[in-house]
């Protein structure tokens, strides 16, 4: 038995907000669909997801994750470190040692609600997407 899930993450207060749905398969326009009608507390609307495949076999009580997809931000802004450095930007100091510390290359900034701002990695995915 095998099933497909889509985890949409949202901004939180302490840790991201996270809404799971099953999905018939890994289908990003269908995820960016779903997407749009997901509200977490305080109006956070999701800035990105992913996907999930969990399995069990016959003589298994319990499914576990078989594969994951990489991260697919909904829309948001590129930067590398070096443009965050020549910035200079005071309010931004733990965010460059930050990305100096992690090795962190690239961050995305997404505003669709709240602003986000994580590392990018190379694998991950930034959409066009539209908010509502």
């Amino acid at each position: 038995m095998k099933a497909h899930f889509v985890t949409f993450l949202s901004p939180g207060t302490f840790f991201h907000e996270n809404t799971t749905k099953p999905i018939e398969s890994w289908d990003v326009e269908k995820a960016k669909a779903m997407a749009k009608d997901i509200v977490e507390r305080h109006g956070a609307t999701p800035f990105a997801f992913y996907f999930t495949t969990r399995a069990r076999g016959e003589n298994e009580l319990d499914s576990s994750q078989v594969a994951k997809s990489c991260t697919y931000y909904l829309g948001g802004k590129i930067e590398t470190l070096a443009e965050v450095e020549a910035r200079n930007d005071p309010k931004e100091s733990i965010l460059r040692s930050n990305m100096r510390c992690n090795g962190w290359d690239r961050i995305i900034t997404n505003t669709n609600s709240w602003k986000v701002t994580q590392p990018l990695s190379a694998e991950d995915v930034v959409l066009d997407f539209k908010v509502k």
